[in-house]
């Protein structure tokens, strides 16, 4: 987003805001509620989607699940998400061939 649209959508925010009375410390500590109420993923998928079961179910689990997957295919344990957690702090990158090229950040040349 250019810099001229980003200053255009900040004052029509701003200027809705006013509309409405909404303050911004009113819209920080909504913000600052909503992380703190997020849940404990519960389901996660190979790309990193994840789902605390609450609610309802989101596309990628829909069409996962439609397409014969079964849902506790995604379904994280405790024990298992600290399983990977730990095995990702124990990796030694430094005989990576490919770390600090543009492989490894995940960029396109």
């Amino acid at each position: 987003m250019d810099e001229r649209k980003r200053d255009s959508m900040i004052a029509y925010l701003r200027h809705r805001m006013d509309e409405f009375g909404i303050r911004p410390d009113d819209l920080a500590a909504a913000i600052a509620s909503e992380e703190t109420e997020q849940k404990e993923a519960r389901y996660r998928s190979a790309t990193g989607n994840t789902w605390s079961g609450e609610g309802e179910m989101p596309q990628w689990l829909k069409q996962a699940t439609s397409a014969g997957q079964s849902i506790e295919h995604f379904e994280l344990s405790s024990k298992a998400a600290r399983t990977v957690q730990s095995a990702r702090a124990g990796v030694d990158w430094r005989d990576d061939p490919f770390a600090g090229t543009p492989l490894a950040r995940g960029q396109r040349q």
